[in-house]
């Protein structure tokens, strides 16, 4: 893992993400894609792009966040600047993290070998040390690959029982990977909203 991190600079792959909200006991699936971007170890850029029937761009770049609805013609842009540190940490669990960075933000628990999407891998339980990440998530599982070094799977667990499992195929290490696979492509007409809160 520390050896894929030090060389980490990006990656595309296929996505399926699970909402889970344990208060109905109900599941939201979406997929996608995901591409990630770490030109340094202090900018990172994400584009995640969710196919129908809920079709939405998600990106994150350094203290902006944005989400695209193309049946609406709409984006609504954030500000993360009180909480980039949080939102990099999250975006950075499994992609371009070291041993040293989890360490430093969590207590970390060997869960064992198992296999996700056809590819070995290593559980590891890490929970937040930090109270004001504790109040947002109570644990994260990490599934890295044997082979690469990264995440094929994250576990988010919330307090109140919700959680969001994410899974990751077709990965493709891209150390040169365009700006341009990063930002939103926007229509000249879309309308923009800035609500308060992501």
């Amino acid at each position: 893992m520390d050896d894929a991190a030090a060389k980490f600079k990006g990656l595309q792959a296929d996505m399926q993400k699970i909402a889970h909200t344990a208060v109905i006991n109900e599941d939201s699936v979406d997929a996608g894609t995901i591409a990630v971007k770490r030109p340094n170890p202090h900018d990172i850029r994400v584009l995640m792009n969710f196919q129908p029937p809920n079709p939405r761009q998600v990106m994150i770049a350094g203290v902006k966040g944005a989400i695209y609805y193309p049946g609406m013609n709409t984006v609504q842009e954030y500000d993360l600047g009180k909480s980039r540190s949080l939102v990099e940490q999250f975006m950075l669990l499994g992609f371009g993290s070291n041993s040293k960075d989890l360490e430093s933000a969590y207590s970390i628990r060997l869960g064992g070998p198992e296999t996700v999407a056809g590819q070995k891998a290593t559980r590891i339980e890490l929970i937040p040390k930090s109270q004001d990440v504790l109040e947002h998530l109570k644990r994260v599982d990490l599934w890295i690959s044997d082979t690469m070094g990264i995440a094929v799977q994250q576990k988010l667990f919330e307090p109140g029982g919700d959680y969001l499992l994410a899974t990751y195929t077709n990965i493709k290490l891209r150390p040169n990977l365009p700006d341009s696979l990063v930002k939103l492509d926007l229509p000249k007409s879309v309308k923009r909203e800035y609500p308060q809160k992501p």
